[in-house]
Parts: C-alpha cells; sequence; structure tokens
C-alpha cells in the first residue's frame, strides 16, 4: 500500500521548522522514519504534510558529562551504541540499544524519534523512564523540558503538542554504587521483545538501598516498579511485587500468561546481574 498524499518539506533552520508545524495543524516530523514511515505505508498515519528535520544544525550530537548522557534529535541509534563515553556513564544504554531492531535500522532511527513515537515494546522509552530521564522540546511558544513520568500519555502516544519538536533527550549518569543491567527474549534477536526487563540497583557498602526494574512489552505504557521491599526482605518476591503493579496482555505475539511468566524468569537475572555490577564498581 502507499501512503496517502502529503505535503512535503525539508526546512534549513529550527524556527522554519516550528513555524511549519505551527501553520499545520496536520503536520508530523521526520527524522529517521523508521517508525513513521511504515505507518506511512500502511495508512495508520496521514498527515497533510511531513517536516523533515534532517537538514537542521545541532542536531545530531551525542555529549557526555559527569551529569549524563545527552542526545540529539538527530544522532542515530548506531551513533549512541557506538558511544565509549555515553556507555561509561550510562552503561545501561549500550545494553539496551544492541537489542533495537538491527543493523541497518539503527543506522537511520533516532533515539529521540523512538522516544516521542512512545512504543511499549521498544527499549529506550522504558530506559528513559527508569533512568529518570527527560525530552526537551521546542516550539514557536519556546522550549520546556518533559520529565520522563509525564513523556507517556497511553499506546504510542506522548504529550508533546502536535507543533512541538523534541530536539534533546537527556539519561542521567549512573550514580556511583549503582549497577544496571537489561535482558529480553525475542523470537528473534532484533525483533520485538516479548518481554524485557532493566534493573536499576543502588547500594551503600554492602546494603541495597533501592532496586527499581523497567519493563518492555509487558504494559501499553513504559512501566517502571520500585521492588525495593521485596528485594531486602529475605522472603520477598520481586517478580511478584512487579506483576502486582503490570498489566500483561494477550496479542498476535504471546498470551498474558507468557508474558507473566518471562517476567518471572527474567526478573530474578537482572537483578542478579544488576547487583553483581553495582558491587564491581564498589571494588573497583
Amino acid at each position: 500500500m502507499k501512503p496517502a498524499p502529503f505535503a512535503y518539506l525539508r526546512p534549513s533552520t529550527l524556527e522554519e521548522a516550528l513555524a511549519a508545524l505551527a501553520g499545520e495543524q496536520g503536520a508530523k516530523v521526520l527524522a529517521g522514519g523508521q517508525s513513521l514511515v511504515p505507518l506511512l505505508s500502511m495508512r495508520l498515519a496521514a498527515p497533510s504534510m511531513l517536516v523533515d528535520i534532517n537538514a537542521l544544525p545541532g542536531l545530531g550530537d551525542v555529549t557526555c558529562d559527569a551529569s549524563g548522557v545527552r542526545v540529539g534529535a538527530l544522532a542515530r541509534h548506531a551513533e549512541v551504541l557506538a558511544s565509549v563515553a555515553a556507555a561509561e556513564v550510562q552503561p545501561l544504554l549500550a545494553m539496551a540499544l544492541s537489542h533495537v531492531a538491527h543493523p541497518t535500522i539503527r543506522n537511520r532511527g533516532t533515539t529521540v524519534g523512538s522516544l516521542v513515537h512512545a512504543d511499549a515494546a521498544a527499549e529506550m522509552p522504558m530506559v528513559l523512564q527508569l533512568l529518570g530521564g527527560s525530552v526537551d522540546v521546542a516550539s514557536v511558544r519556546g522550549r520546556r523540558t518533559i520529565p520522563a513520568a509525564e513523556l507517556f500519555a497511553g499506546p504510542l502516544e506522548s504529550t508533546l503538542a502536535h507543533d512541538e519538536i523534541a530536539v534533546e533527550a537527556s539519561f542521567p549518569a549512573l550514580p556511583a554504587g549503582a549497577g544496571v543491567a537489561f535482558q529480553e527474549i525475542a523470537r528473534r534477536h532484533g525483533d520485538y521483545a516479548l518481554v524485557g526487563v532493566a534493573a536499576l540497583v543502588e547500594t551503600d557498602g554492602d546494603d541495597v538501598t533501592r532496586v527499581r526494574l523497567g519493563f518492555v512489552s509487558v504494559s501499553d505504557v513504559p512501566v517502571v516498579v520500585d521492588v525495593t521491599d521485596a528485594v531486602r526482605d529475605p522472603a520477598g518476591d520481586p517478580a511478584a511485587r512487579a506483576l502486582a503493579e503490570l498489566e500483561p496482555a494477550d496479542d498476535i505475539h504471546a498470551t498474558a500468561a507468557y508474558r507473566a511468566h518471562l517476567v518471572k524468569v527474567l526478573v530474578p537475572k537482572v537483578l542478579a546481574a544488576a547487583t553483581d555490577h553495582a558491587r564491581q564498581g564498589k571494588d573497583a
């Protein structure tokens, strides 16, 4: 199937792009296109105009410092994955990005585009939510920062206004004494996960002080669950604690019962790996 007809604009400045979006209610932003173009082809999206931002300057950087990693709107998944500095500042980025689709798609798809596409079956929205990151957006009205906790409104729905462009995402650095881990199960590596789980474990000496889990492909939005009490309790069950807040659903890929089973399988593994990671850092 071919896309419905649309106008096309390739602005050379951010101001031009924002003005175009403000003036056209049905316009959509095109960056990597790895999510949008299939929707166009299946006519699940029919924008009146595509505003191609690939010619905009200054949006392709990946910058790192002690506070975290900042990813520009045009930075490709492959560029973030290849950044040694980004992996050092926040190791969960590389852990998760290595599971995003396939190299050809990572070479074109953008990390920020994946975030605002808000697919709960994608890895990066969950990573931003688990780490407590944020997205900076711009419009003709100015700029604002959207915390991850306020970004995901529903299935494939973010809280960006129609005339806003996400210009940068911020992923906080791994705190001292903390560790992370990520695992997912897919039919084939690079396919959408049947279930994915990430863990962020914070420690103080030998004590575990905080434990949070993030889930991919379990609920219809990225979900993070604090399981600290269940981890600190010798009789606690972190997977059961997480499932009490999750809503696994049936679809053509897996049943809700199977997804719940995978949560029970993956949670102990990622918790053990993240705890080991935290303690290795402490001993380094």
